[in-house]
């Protein structure tokens, strides 16, 4: 999402980074250019206008400007300005005493509030118990989509059977829950093409009748600066506790989540990364920050490693890695288990240095070649899987014409495979580790 803002202050911090002295005119022309590459990227005017003078202030004072690593603090600056411009810290869910914690979500149709519904009671039921209620009476089939993605997730939806009346859904639904024993009521309101006074007085009831723990405004990221003022309204004539942010995985400039805090006072909560009903995660303003700037983000990506690799199998890799018997089984469930963390732009733009890298030639990960390799060992017997060396010509020939692929491609991959396996064997040896380190060629 942030990949054009990323590219054009990494650009301009090479340039500041490499004087080995900065004068006030250097930093006044690097803001002016980082001005324009927020304006670019969607953000809100004047949160441009006061995070640059904010900037200016810290960056050309005596201790910046006399320091060794001048370009360095000034990069330190703008990091933990923007920081402080997406929350400072992130900020969870406060579910309060009252059992169920009813969770209002809220905003304009189109905007995701069903499926991040869903993907929300997804996050919390691994600690809660988690009771959804589609309050969404006019769009065709709304209750429906809830109540199979409910069932995806194994959480309990709330039936309304013939009613019709918002309020009374939810009301009915609350009461429902707690007979139940759930702990948290996930509530999936009605929303508009664009905000009307029917569905302010609308949600504003549903709020008087249930009390709300918190009301989140769900917010497309694709539709920039609208969803901020959008969330402006919202919080003026309803009042909400803080955002999710739909569609991040998506070509949108990233403006809107840079311009929500300050615009709004609201924090950004959650985000959406991708379709899967697993694809939303904790906003972490350091951890986006860190990203913006290319300096990656290795923690959310132990996160997601953590929560994609199966521990049993890992164990099983690491006896096969000890005992130099790594097969085609091993590189493709491998392969299997990185697929599960997400898309490998994603993963290596986690990776500190791996955004300058990417932008090289060639360089671009190709999600179809994972496809194509996890296609081909499929179609190889066991015992092809588990020893390469009988693959012949006539066998390579079968695997491409049942993987639909090209001989030269099964060709590409065992090649690749063999080098692996030598590269495993290194690592395997007493101080292996250190030595390919030595020869690494950066």
């Amino acid at each position: 999402m942030f990949e054009s803002l990323s590219e054009k202050l990494e650009g301009i911090f090479k340039k500041l980074k490499g004087r080995g002295v900065l004068n006030e005119e250097n930093v006044h022309a690097a803001l002016k250019e980082i001005r324009m590459a927020l304006l670019e990227a969607d953000v809100n005017f004047k949160v441009v206008r006061d995070f640059i003078e904010d900037v200016r202030v810290r960056a050309v004072g005596k201790e910046v400007l006399d320091s060794i690593t001048p370009g360095q603090q000034v990069v330190k600056i703008v990091h933990d300005r923007l920081v402080e411009l997406m929350g400072g810290t992130s900020s969870l869910i406060k579910f309060g005493a009252k059992i169920p914690a009813p969770i209002m979500l809220v905003g304009l149709q189109g905007c995701g509030k069903t499926t991040t519904a869903a993907k929300l009671a997804r996050l919390l039921s691994k600690d809660k118990r988690v009771y959804l209620v589609s309050a969404d009476v006019y769009r065709p089939a709304a209750m429906d989509q809830l109540a199979v993605l409910g069932r995806q997730i194994s959480a309990g939806v709330f039936d309304a059977g013939e009613l019709r009346d918002p309020v009374r859904i939810c009301a009915n639904a609350v009461e429902q829950a707690r007979r139940e024993g759930y702990e948290v009521v996930i509530i999936d309101t009605a929303g508009r093409l664009h905000i009307d006074d029917q569905l302010m007085d609308e949600l504003r009831r549903i709020k008087d009748q249930v009390h709300p723990a918190e009301i989140l405004y769900v917010a497309d990221a694709m539709t920039g600066q609208d969803a901020v003022n959008v969330g402006s309204t919202f919080n003026e004539r309803i009042g909400i506790d803080g955002v999710i942010m739909t569609k991040m995985d998506g070509d949108a400039r990233g403006g809107a989540a840079l311009s929500l805090k300050a615009v709004v006072g609201k924090p950004l909560k959650f985000v959406g990364i991708g379709e899967k009903i697993d694809a939303l995660e904790v906003f972490h303003p350091e951890r986006m920050a860190s990203r913006i700037l290319g300096m990656g983000d290795i923690v959310s990506l132990v996160e997601k490693a953590q929560a994609a690799i199966d521990e049993k199998e890992a164990r099983r890799m690491a006896e096969s890695l000890r005992k130099k018997d790594f097969t085609l089984e091993d590189f493709r469930n491998q392969l299997a288990q990185v697929r599960k963390m997400g898309s490998m732009k994603d993963i290596l733009g986690m990776v500190p240095g791996m955004g300058k890298m990417k932008a090289l030639k060639g360089m671009e990960p190709d999600e179809s070649e994972l496809v194509k390799i996890t296609a081909i060992i499929d179609s190889m017997t066991k015992k092809e899987r588990s020893n390469y060396l009988i693959i012949d010509g006539r066998r390579r020939k079968r695997i491409a014409l049942g993987s639909g692929t090209t001989v030269q491609d099964v060709n590409r991959l065992l090649k690749n495979y063999v080098e692996i396996r030598k590269m495993m064997k290194k690592m395997n040896q007493k101080g292996g580790i250190r030595a390919m380190m030595r020869n690494f060629p950066f």
